[in-house]
């Protein structure tokens, strides 16, 4: 029987290959939802990119309505108020596939099945899922959620719209401000969040337009003009004495801040995943004009500096895939773990994510960084016509840049990896001390000289990601017991660390993938190992930085000949050779 890592364990504990899920495992419903998915994208969607890129608001909403028609907003929501009721990774596939092609479709999409949906399914109280759920999940009405002000961004809880109750108790009056507000020109359905009078914290509402009373009450700002994106509604929303029941209020009093991250939580692992099929996109665009165009006679993918770039974009989408279908079958094998115990599902759902909200942050930072990387390079193949209005690429890399910004920064995203997996640390949730403290007496020995035994498959690979772990718990056990509990305003440092935390994580995913799925020549396998080279100079270069910031004199010198000893290859992977060989594997293939 299979043991269910805690979150952030991975760090601490050996994950066998036997133990995580990737794509290779779908079940049949699965594939035929991502077909069917995929199939309405290439019909519905991609034929119609001129009329995304000149701001077709109208195209989105028919889009989202169609998809609604499908059962695709409703797959995470129960039977029982409408939807499929389908399991966590079928959710995470779903967002998968509908988001690759077009960035406004993507973000109505998931505004709208994310954090205009689960709120409520999450908090909401029995009336409130039988009134709202079943529209959201049909399509019949669609969701937006109100949190962001122009002076309360990532800081939610100093929002400044007010609520306060009516003279016969019955109502509350809300007055205030939201921005940023996607889907907002067509939404019915309003997640806001408020503060009740001189509360500390903000309170969360939820409230149909189409009943409001007066609908003058909720009023909105002309559509905003982005950088890319642009046919995603996204308006201001003003409240002006906007009178709602008081049984419309979500969860408890002073618990909207709440419900604010664990909405975010789920935002973060379905925005990594999300951007996968935009990865996969500009991929098989940019091998296909590099097999197309000719100069000096031969197609530009037979030269070496363009091989470059399809193999590591390559390699990147198959370590992201890793990455996030791997984190999706952990929350959804936590999921039925508690219920199994008991637990009422959404309550299990939501705990679920929460355990693995380390995780989720991770997937955000790093796929939608590696997102915008792979939308540049793929400009770069394309040349002067990646630039153009005319080719994919250009609207791809504007529509890639909001990934970074969306679900809380990147920056944002970074700190609370690291400052989450401290918390669970000093709560006894996960021991890091021990092994941080037998690293330190490591230090202190003479290593070992002899030649380990890595014949079997991927063993060399897996004991230095072992290492690489080793490097993360030196680094941060010893800035944390030199600033202890000032730890968080060392923001550098915990940028490093974050770096390092990332790094590792993805680096595992993939191997672990090619270990289970793979054999030893496969171009997964040389994808796999062509990540772990990177991985490695990247741990190493953040690792240092690190440590020259905080440590001096002897500690310093016995932290970077740890640094050293656990980032060493005993056989080094020719990285030419393994670059070459996934090139010409998609090359030759034309497609990822």
């Amino acid at each position: 029987m299979s043991t269910i890592l805690k979150g952030g364990e991975f760090l601490i504990k050996e994950t066998p290959a036997t133990e995580i899920f990737s794509l290779e495992e779908l079940n049949e419903e699965q594939k035929m939802l991502r077909d069917s998915i995929r199939e309405f994208i290439d019909r519905e969607v991609i034929p119609h990119r001129d009329r995304f890129e000149k701001k077709d608001y109208a195209l989105t909403e028919e889009c989202m309505k169609k998809l609604g028609e499908m059962g695709a907003l409703g797959i995470a929501v129960p039977e029982q108020y409408g939807g499929l009721g389908m399991g966590f990774v079928t959710t995470v596939l779903a967002c998968d596939v509908a988001s690759g092609a077009n960035g406004s479709l993507a973000t109505a999409y998931g505004a709208h099945t994310g954090i205009g949906t689960l709120p409520i399914l999450f908090y909401g109280t029995e009336e409130q899922k039988n009134k709202y759920l079943p529209d959201l999940a049909q399509g019949l009405k669609f969701g937006a959620y109100c949190l962001t002000e122009p002076d309360a961004g990532s800081d939610a809880n100093s929002g400044k719209t007010k609520a306060r109750l009516s003279e016969d108790g019955k109502h509350y009056i809300i007055n205030g401000q939201k921005m940023w507000i996607s889907n907002a020109g067509f939404a019915d359905t309003f997640t806001l969040f408020a503060k009740i009078d001189d509360d500390k914290n903000i309170t969360g509402f939820v409230v149909n337009r189409s009943e409001l009373e007066n609908p003058e009450s909720l009023s909105f700002g002309e559509e905003e003009h982005k950088l890319g994106i642009r046919s995603s509604s996204t308006r201001q929303v003003f409240f002006n004495e906007m009178k709602i029941p008081v049984e419309n209020l979500l969860g408890e009093r002073n618990n909207g801040f709440k419900i604010a991250l664990n909405a975010l939580n789920v935002g973060r692992i379905k925005l990594a995943a999300a951007s996968l099929d935009g990865q996969r996109r500009i991929l098989n665009h940019s091998i296909q004009y590099a097999n197309d165009r000719k100069q000096f006679g031969v197609s530009i993918s037979s030269f070496g500096a363009i091989r470059k770039k399809i193999a590591e974009m390559a390699t990147g989408v198959f370590v992201c895939e890793a990455g996030s279908y791997r984190a999706a079958k952990n929350i959804e094998d936590k999921i039925t773990e508690l219920t199994n115990n008991g637990m009422d599902h959404q309550q299990a759902e939501l705990k679920g994510v929460e355990e693995f909200a380390v995780e989720c942050s991770i997937l955000k930072v790093f796929v939608s960084d590696l997102t915008q990387h792979t939308a540049d390079e793929g400009i770069q193949i394309f040349g002067g016509m990646g630039f153009s209005e005319d080719a994919p690429m250009e609207a791809a890399w504007r529509d890639a840049r909001i990934g970074r910004i969306y679900e809380g920064t990147n920056e944002i995203n970074r700190l609370l990896s690291v400052g989450m997996l401290i918390k669970r640390a000093m709560k006894g949730e996960i021991d890091l001390l021990t092994p941080a403290m037998a690293i330190g007496k490591e230090l202190m020995s003479i290593p070992s000289f002899e030649v380990p035994d890595y014949s079997a498959y991927m063993s060399e690979e897996k004991a230095l990601i072992a290492n690489l772990k080793k490097v993360f718990l030196m680094v941060s056990g010893a800035a944390l017991q030199k600033y202890m509990m000032e730890i968080e305003k060392q923001q550098h440092l915990l940028l490093n660390a974050s770096e390092i935390l990332n790094q590792i994580y993805m680096a595992e995913s993939a191997v672990l993938r090619a270990e289970k799925h793979f054999d030893t020549d496969s171009v997964e396998a040389a994808m796999a190992r062509l990540n772990l080279y990177k991985a490695v100079e990247a741990i190493t270069a953040a690792a240092k930085e690190g440590i020259v910031s905080f440590a001096e004199g002897d500690e310093q010198r016995m932290m970077l000949s740890g640094l050293r000893r656990f980032t060493k290859y005993t056989n080094a992977p020719n990285v030419v050779a393994l670059t070459e060989k996934v090139a010409a594997h998609f090359v030759e293939k034309g497609t990822y």
